[in-house]
């Protein structure tokens, strides 16, 4: 656009001054710049030069140009300008040589309005090159990544957004999703403006491109944008600032304005910061907002208009305007908009995205068309446009085609000369455009393509990348891009073999490009077969090799170049779901661990080999065969998708041992040894099978498992072995003296494992928590670290070591999770025999056998334990001598200084000395020259009764003996009460092994017990067990055990051998067992004992007394087993009788008993009480504190003692029901102070004022409150207003379901059934909280009527809402109405919508009344006059005048009309708006329509005017013949309505608006008679009396007689139904509904089915009935009488929903009519029960009685009858009551003739009048 051409000069003289020439903006060919810019602007025509500072418009006007005359001047300076280049003579060679580069220059670069000389030959396109900050484009998200934004611009370039330039607004990260920051402003497809800030190099690339840095700050993109600039319909990015509760904040940049948009004219989920397209639809400068709206729609129609100072800053991309073509351009268009602007569009916006050759026959000059801004330079004035159908409707062209897939027969739209083809790709549904470069379209250089390639041949192209703005794709037809398999990321499979150039070699791996430029990473690990620490020398950069792909994630592409991996033939495994049964493929080793190895497959796919699976010979380790990297072939056993869980296995062709006899976990076999290996001994197991020893599993002695494994050798012949497990194909065995001794006992599956039990096993694994010990087969428990010794260590290693043998005891054991929880104390897992030494022995026994190599022990059978032999002292040493034998010379004997009993012992001296102990290892014998000792042994010698001593000694016999000598693992002890036996005893247990253990001294006394008698496996050693001096007193005395007689009552003497959380088991004798109950320790008058069993030990003994025999089954057979006590009162009373457990349930309501806990779940703990009775506490009984009732399994454990309260009884199972009381309060205490507690009852310890725990069950529908679990099966209700001390708008926020809640009991009620019913509240202030801030807070609620005064301020929740107004709650019971004159100061129209359910309001009180209870609220807080017309206006208004108005409002029975100069209201009825029948009003008129109408009648006291609009009111001129007459009965008359809309009698007006609309339909309603059984006539007179009740008159016969007519039509279609035209009665029931009583006509629908036996549809309509009219106590009955009558016994459901539904005054009524019903048709006893229920709570309705008393004098049981009489005569009522309840008493006993009882009514009647007058 060239303004300022005047009309008479088209060319500006040569000769004017150049000073007077405007300087030209910016020439369009940079060589006019260079090369002759003076010259060129000194002869260039003056209507061609433009300066920037000169007005678009001069003064004095605009151009006096057309178009075509400015058209015309610019084709006439392009040929004075083309002239004036030929007279200079600018046509030499180096000009020529400069013209294609010229052209290729002018193509990319980019002008604007200013341009001089000729006009341009090409649209402006975006290239890399011209590029530069401060542009605008539009573009589209393509990428949302976690650090950036990645947008595709025109040109098909690509912007990068990063953090900072993202939003002008702070906003939060969001953690939880993968995109953070820039998924929460924009997504995916998204059509945006931006800024470019910065073109840099791209490091990154290394190819020297360049990275353009872009910005979506609003700052930026909107810079210039004023408010006055914003017009109605303009499309402007908005980012949302916040979000509120009537609409969202927007921000446009500039903070001189800003954006609200309201919530409906919001789409989708509109959260803060999200970028926006929003389209104009108003602005108010007052306020500075400019209001919007997201409609897609109305987005895509919006236009930019023209106005004045619109300028190149307010231009924003995206824009849609109207456009008009100015000249056709080679690759192009040029459009002017806006007036002042003009841009281009290049061909790939053009509307037909496959323009062919011809494209420009399509377009003139001046088509209109309509564009959108596509780009902004602000430099150079230049503007993009696009065309595009679907950018135009601001949506983003669809594209068909995927990136590297390759399209065979394309063909070839167009041939562009020296630059490339436009080809169209056959894709599905509709064919995509396609460019091919020139630089594409061949591997060799490519030249003239317009003989190469024609329109419409075919070719082959494959897709290269997208221009996304375009909707086109960029191909290639070179034969090297279609051969290569590698093309993009997409292209790359996982397992795929390739071939790729080595581009860098680094320490972390190596680099490598595919022919098509993709790049991809080989891993260090994965350049060889082997385990490497730098790259092999064949990765030589440039070297081409094979490779396979592992997995592309994130455009990330990694590859191996192992061997074996990139020549496998197998299937490869590149998902979870992939993973079958069976699948056998390759993987690499990932990780090695002691319990498998850890393979990875291709995409990251990752599984576990256990060690079972690992294919290795016993006694092998896995690091010694495998290393990580190592690519193995592997079999998949099992896996689980779900979990991504892989389990797979080495061995490729399984073979498994049989599961024999001898192959069994726990079996015992014997085994050869075949080799010995570093970590284990590999054996032959009974000849069949192999089996692995490993060293730790040799010996329970971790020293002495170290000698043994030094001395095995092949050939030896292990008698006993343990399969503990079965690895592979391989036995796993132990020689543990342990597992072979408690074989039968140690578990191996969960179900064996027995709580308080102490089991055998090995320690598996330590960790810093603690430690797993390992039983037989898999099964392992878990030992916490504070309960695995009795003194806290820091760490667990000091105590024990993989492999130690240990005793566990057993605290848990869960069944569904598979968990053992475990105790390594040795409080509580000490030995309890002497397995330990014995193992020991028997190893070293075996150690030494091993070590002689001659086996010469012939010594060891002459110097037996404990006999006399003579020896010579060899030497003296510092600790004793050193002495020799003389038949023995591979032994050598050691007497200790202790041990020479006061001899003088010299070298070469003979001596006769006692043998202590005998080391067959070391050939060592221990002996003694005591005195006592030599005598003992040499008197025993003498009388050969060395065995009768020992045999004198029992099991189980509790000893006092001597410390001879203590060895570093055991004590040689003397025994002096039996001759001075020798015997051993261990000085460490199981788990104490690597712990320190006491210190012993020669001579030291101490108490042991016999554990084993000699044998020869031991060399004839006496085992002892040792115990503490504290139990010296008390000795074993097994025989007295064995002669007692077991008798219930008799006294008992045992020892303890275990000790379980509930009971201790204690050994009476061989085969005999017996259990005493944790309850049986303590007396109950004793005070609280936390652990009655603390002072209880294994092995100690003690006394009892047996209160019962029970048979019990043990693993070796029937075991006796008696039930034992040990309280202090029955063993002091030997003759107190022992009570049977089926007699001691004794047990009543309010009883202080305590429990022992034996288990806990999650909604009870129970308890023991006795030995058969149990307890149990449930979860909400346990506490009060939310908090507490969360952790209520950690509340207690197993064996802690409970004191309770009983609150419920069940005899049948002889349960109990506590409520848990504070452990510091003893028995006797509580039991005094609540003895006399009367308020417990046998169902609920709830009373009123309680603050009790709850868990919240559901949330009630609308304002239904919670409802709240209290008791196992009792609910209370919160009401709304109770939840929380200030009255908020959602008081329900913050609640949940299953929430445990502190709550307080308001009040309990009791049905007529007996069923609770709790009212609670949740209310801070009620539970003692103290609130955070007590300002505002409203902590009390009306609770009576004289809480409530007017002109008080009220707050209240919306309870419910009808056009009429509403009901709010103010309180638990008190609820006001608010009128809906009384909502609002403005008018509402729609009160649902303003006022919803639930919402808060603030108000004041208008009126109360305390009778009625009604309560009236209004939330006006102008007062108002009452616009009610004056007595002047009114009395103008005369019938029949013709008036004129504005229809105010439109409803469905009419309009409501203002009149003309009035503020009076009249309603004209829909009936008299037209003659014919309207069926949509709302569609013929609306708010604001003028009419015309007449007045029908006028009713000053009730300020209503009716008005008709019927046509025939306005033909003749009398219009007084047309109103009816003003008479107010007249129910027919037309609709009249309250004048001061007030709408303070609404409920009446819609009951006449009803009535009356009835009657214009001329349908009267169903009158049907409730009672009756049949249709009788009588509908017929009713329905004459409400016709003939409207007046009396002749007028009305004939609308009587109709009437009867339509009755009868009514009864003969209901009278259908009989003969089965159900459809008919209900079309017509439907019609009745809305002329008749709803009520009364379902009960009439209800008889009619009842009486044809239809009992189906009666449900059906009953269940309908119960929900809409719930508060009718006649249609409950109703459904009660149905429910018998067809024989059901379900009346106690109905009976419970009605009393929820019921209002409270209907109670009586309803329970005193339903009993009646239970005592005619149903349960008499169901009926008494109701009575007694209601009676109960009015014992002085005498109705009540009167009607209870008829009722069971029908059925007629006398002994019954005269039972209820005699209750109702002793009550103390008034005289009169009094009276007829004796007379009614008499009358029946007249009736029975018995003149006795008659004497009796008397008496009793007489009886009652003394003591009624002496009381007097």
């Amino acid at each position: 656009m060239v303004p300022g051409i005047e009309k008479n000069k088209k060319k500006m003289p040569h000769g004017r001054n150049p000073k007077e020439v405007p300087k030209p903006h910016k020439s369009f060919k940079k060589s006019r710049k260079e090369d002759g810019k003076k010259e060129a602007s000194k002869d260039l025509p003056s209507s061609l030069l433009l300066q920037d500072d000169d007005p678009d418009f001069p003064r004095g006007g605009a151009s006096l140009l057309s178009r075509d005359e400015v058209a015309e001047a610019r084709a006439e300076a392009e040929a004075d300008f083309e002239r004036e280049e030929r007279q200079f003579g600018r046509k030499g060679k180096r000009d020529r040589r400069k013209k294609g580069p010229e052209t290729q220059e002018d193509l990319g670069s980019l002008f604007g309005e200013g341009i001089t000389g000729k006009l341009p030959r090409f649209a402006n396109r975006i290239t890399l090159k011209n590029v530069k900050p401060g542009m605008k484009f539009w573009g589209v998200v393509v990428e949302v990544n976690p650090k950036d934004l990645v947008i595709s611009l025109p040109g098909g370039l690509k912007g990068f957004v990063h953090a900072d330039e993202i939003s002008d607004i702070l906003l939060e990260t969001e953690k939880d999703t993968e995109t953070g920051i820039f998924g929460r402003v924009a997504h995916v497809r998204q059509l945006l403006p931006c800024v470019v800030v910065k073109v840099e190099d791209d490091k990154k690339d290394g190819k020297g491109s360049k990275r353009i840095w872009i910005s979506l700050r609003l700052s930026l993109v909107h810079k210039g944008l004023s408010l006055d600039a914003i017009q109605e319909g303009m499309v402007l990015t908005a980012q949302v600032k916040s979000v509120e509760d009537h609409g969202y904040i927007l921000h446009f940049g500039p903070s001189a304005f800003g954006g609200f948009m309201q919530k409906k004219e919001g789409e989708g989920n509109i959260k803060t910061g999200q970028l926006m397209q929003c389209a104009v639809k108003g602005v108010d400068k007052f306020r500075s907002i400019v209001q919007l709206s997201s409609d897609p729609e109305l987005i895509a129609k919006s236009f930019t208009k023209d106005i004045k100072g619109l300028s190149i800053d307010h231009l924003i991309p995206g824009m849609m305007v109207n456009a008009r073509v100015t000249s056709i351009l080679e690759n192009g268009i040029m459009l002017s908009f806006l007036t002042y602007f003009t841009g281009t569009v290049d061909l790939f916006h053009l509307p037909n995205n496959l323009p062919s050759g011809r494209w420009k026959d399509e377009y003139s000059q001046h088509k209109k068309v309509v564009a959108r801004i596509l780009f902004i330079d602000p430099s150079t004035r230049a503007v993009g446009l696009t065309l595009n159908t679907e950018l135009v409707l601001n949506k983003l062209p669809s594209i068909n085609i995927k990136i590297g897939e390759i399209y065979d027969e394309s063909r070839v739209v167009r041939v562009d000369k020296g630059i490339g083809l436009l080809v169209e790709i056959p894709s599905s549904p509709a064919p995509s455009p396609a460019y091919i470069n020139m630089n594409e379209i061949s591997d060799e250089q490519a030249s003239k393509l317009e003989k190469k390639f024609k329109e419409n041949s075919l070719l082959r192209v494959r897709v290269l990348a997208f221009r996304h703005l375009e909707g086109v794709a960029i191909g290639t037809s070179k034969a090297s891009a279609l051969e290569n398999s590698v093309f993009t990321h997409s292209d790359v499979k996982p397992g795929m073999k390739v071939k790729a150039k080595v581009v860098v070699v680094d320490s972390f791996g190596a680099i490598l490009q595919f022919s098509s430029g993709v790049k991809a990473l080989c891993p260090l690990p994965h350049m060889s077969e082997l385990d490497i620490v730098k790259p092999p020398k064949k990765f030589q950069v440039g070297a081409q090799l094979s490779f396979k792909v592992l997995g592309c994630k994130s455009k990330r592409i990694t590859v191996t170049h192992k061997k074996t991996l990139v020549k496998s033939k197998l299937d490869i495994l590149a998902s979870y779901a992939d993973a079958t049964e069976g699948l056998v493929t390759h993987g690499w080793i990932s990780k090695i661990e002691k319990h498998g190895c850890f393979v990875k497959f291709y995409n990251g796919v990752q599984g576990f080999v256990p060690r079972s699976e690992l294919d290795l010979q016993p006694g092998i380790e896995a690091e010694s065969v495998y290393h990580v990297g190592q690519v193995v072939k592997c079999r998949i056993i099992s896996s689980k998708p779900a979990s991504k869980r892989i389990n797979c296995s080495f061995v490729i062709s399984p073979k498994r041992i049989l599961k024999g006899e001898s192959a069994n976990v726990g079996t015992v076999v014997s085994a050869v040894v075949e080799h010995v290996t570093p970590s284990a001994v590999i054996v032959n197991v009974n000849a069949s099978f192999k089996g692995a020893i490993y060293n730790e599993h040799l010996a329970d002695y971790h020293d002495q498992a170290s000698a043994f494994r030094e001395v095995l050798k092949p050939g030896y012949k292990f008698d006993q072995l343990v399969v503990i497990d079965i690895e592979g194909n391989s036995l796993l065995l132990s020689a543990k003296h342990s597992f072979i001794h408690y074989a039968s006992e140690i578990p191996s599956d969960i179900s064996q494992i027995h709580l308080g039990a102490a089991v055998h096993g090995y320690i598996s694994n330590i960790i810093e928590t603690g430690c797993f010990v390992r039983f037989l087969g898999n099964l392992t428990g878990f030992c916490p670290k504070p309960i695995a010794t009795d003194e806290q260590l820091e760490d667990l290693t000091d105590a024990f070591y993989t492999g130690q043998s240990v005793r566990s005891h057993v605290l848990n054991a869960n069944a569904e999770s598979g968990r053992i929880k475990l105790s390594l104390k040795q409080s509580l897992c000490s030995s309890s025999d002497v397995s330990f030494i014995r193992g020991y022995f028997l190893t070293e026994d075996k150690i030494a056998t091993l070590q002689s190599s001659n086996g010469d022990q012939d010594w060891i059978k002459s110097l037996s334990i404990g006999s006399l032999v003579e020896c010579k002292v060899d030497a003296t040493r510092e600790f004793g001598v050193i002495v020799s034998f003389n038949d023995h010379s591979n032994a050598l004997g050691f007497i200790a200084n202790h041990q020479f009993g006061g001899e003088k012992l010299e070298e070469g001296s003979s001596v006769k000395a006692v043998v202590l102990d005998i080391s067959r290892s070391d050939g060592l014998v221990d002996l003694s020259c005591k005195p006592e000792l030599v005598s003992a042994a040499s008197s025993a010698q003498k009388k050969k009764r060395r065995r009768n001593t020992t045999s004198d000694l029992e099991l189980h016999e509790e000893v006092i003996a001597v410390v001879e000598i203590a060895k570093e693992n055991y004590l040689v002890l003397s025994i002096p009460g039996y001759s001075y036996t020798i015997g051993y005893a261990s000085i460490t247990d199981y788990n104490l092994q690597k712990l320190p253990h006491k210190s012993y001294s020669p001579g030291q006394s101490v108490t042991a017990v016999v554990g084993a008698l000699p044998s020869s496996d031991v060399s004839e050693r006496l085992l002892l067990l040792l115990k503490t001096l504290s139990d010296k007193s008390r000795a074993s005395s097994s025989k007295r055990v064995k002669k007692s007689n077991y008798k219930v009552g008799s006294a008992v003497e045992g020892e303890i051998v275990e000790i379980k959380p509930l009971e201790l088991i204690v050994r009476l004798g061989t085969g005999l067992q017996g259990r005493i109950h944790i309850t049986e320790v303590l007396d109950k008058s004793d005070d609280f004992a936390e652990n009655p069993f603390g002072k209880y030990r294994i092995g100690q003994v003690l006394h009892a007394r047996i209160i019962a025999k029970v048979d019990h089954s043990g693993r070796g057979g029937k075991t006796n087993l008696l039930e034992l006590s040990v309280r202090p009162s029955l063993l002091q009373g030997e003759g107190e009788e022992i009570i049977p457990p089926a007699s001691d349930f004794n047990f009543s309501i309010g009883d202080i008993i305590r429990g022992y806990v034996m288990k806990m779940d999650t909604e009870w703990t129970w308890l023991t009480i006795s030995r058969s009775v149990t307890a149990h506490i449930f979860i909400l009984d346990a506490s009060s504190e939310p908090n507490e009732l969360e952790k209520f399994k950690n509340l207690y454990r197993v064996g802690q003692a409970v004191n309770g309260q009983v609150i419920n009884i069940n005899k049948e199972k002889r349960l109990l029901r506590l409520k848990p009381l504070p452990s510091s309060v003893g028995l006797i205490t509580i039991n005094q102070v609540t003895k006399d507690n009367t308020n417990i009852t046998s169902s609920e310890n709830l009373k009123k004022g309680d603050i009790v725990g709850g868990r919240i069950k559901k949330f009630l529908p609308g304002v239904g409150g919670l409802l709240v679990q209290v008791g196992p099966h009792l609910y209370g209700r919160v009401h709304y207003t109770e939840l929380v001390d200030e009255l908020v708008p959602e008081p329900l926020t913050g609640f949940h379901e299953g929430q445990f809640v502190k709550t307080k009991i308001l009040d309990i009620s009791r049905s007529s059934e007996g069923t609770m019913h709790v009212d609670l509240s949740l209310r801070a202030s009620l539970l003692g909280i103290k609130s955070d801030s007590g300002v505002g807070v409203h902590t009390n609620r009306p609770q009576t009527m004289d809480d409530i005064q007017p002109n008080m301020e009220v707050q209240g929740y919306v309870k419910n809402v009808s056009p009429k107004g509403c009901f709010i709650m103010l309180s638990q019971t008190i609820d006001a109405r608010i009128l809906i004159s009384h909502l609002s100061d403005e008018y509402i129209q729609k009160p649902d919508k303003a006022f919803p359910v639930g919402k808060l309001v603030h108000g004041k009180v208008m009126s109360v009344e305390a009778s009625s209870k009604k309560v009236e609220v209004t939330l006006r807080k102008i007062n108002r006059e009452t616009r009610k017309a004056d007595g002047v206006e009114f009395s103008n208004m005369h019938v029949g005048a013709v008036i004129y108005g504005h229809v105010r409002r439109v409803e469905l029975y009419g309009l409501f009309i203002t009149l003309d100069n009035s503020k009076l209201v009249g309603l004209c009825h829909v009936s008299e708006i037209s003659e014919e029948s309207i069926d949509d009003l709302h569609a013929m008129y609306k708010a604001g329509d003028r009419v015309k109408a007449k007045i029908l009648k006028v009713d000053e006291a009730k300020n209503k005017i009716s008005l008709g609009m019927k046509q025939s009111y306005f033909e003749d001129g009398s219009d007084d013949n047309i109103a009816p007459e003003n008479n107010e009965n007249d129910t027919s008359a037309n609709e009249e309505v309250n004048i001061d809309m007030g709408f303070t009698s609404l409920h009446e007006n819609v009951d006449t608006e009803l009535s009356q609309a009835q009657s214009r339909a001329s349908v009267p309603p169903l009158q049907v008679s409730l009672d009756e059984s049949d249709f009788s006539d009588n509908d017929d007179n009713l329905t004459s009396e409400k016709v003939v009740a409207s007046g009396d008159d002749a007028a009305n016969k004939k609308k009587i007689k109709l009437a009867k007519k339509k009755a009868k039509e009514e009864r003969f279609i209901f009278g259908l139904f009989i003969v089965g035209f159900e459809e008919a009665v209900k079309k017509t029931f439907q019609r009745a509904l809305q002329l008749c009583d709803p009520k009364k006509l379902h009960l009439a629908l209800l008889g009619m089915y009842e009486r044809t036996e239809q009992y189906k549809l009666a449900d059906e309509l009953l269940a309908r009935m119960t929900k809409k009219f719930k508060t009718s106590c006649k249609v409950w009955l109703r459904s009660a009488q149905n429910i018998l009558k067809q024989g059901q016994d379900c009346t106690q459901v109905i009976v419970k929903r009605a009393l929820l539904s019921l209002p409270q005054k209907k109670h009586i009524k309803f329970i005193s009519q339903m009993a009646i019903l239970e005592f005619k048709g149903g349960v008499s006893e169901r009926g008494r029960s109701l009575f007694e229920g209601i009676l109960r709570e009015h014992p002085k309705r005498t109705d009540l009685w009167s009607v209870y008393l008829d009722q069971e004098i029908r059925l007629g049981d006398v002994e019954i009858i005269r039972a209820l009489f005699e209750r109702a005569t002793s009550l103390i009522l008034p005289a009169k009551k009094m009276k007829f309840l004796f007379k009614k008493y008499l009358d029946f006993e007249k009736s029975q003739g018995d003149e006795e009882r008659i004497e009796h009514v008397k008496r009793k009647a007489l009886e009652y009048v003394e003591s009624s007058v002496a009381s007097q």
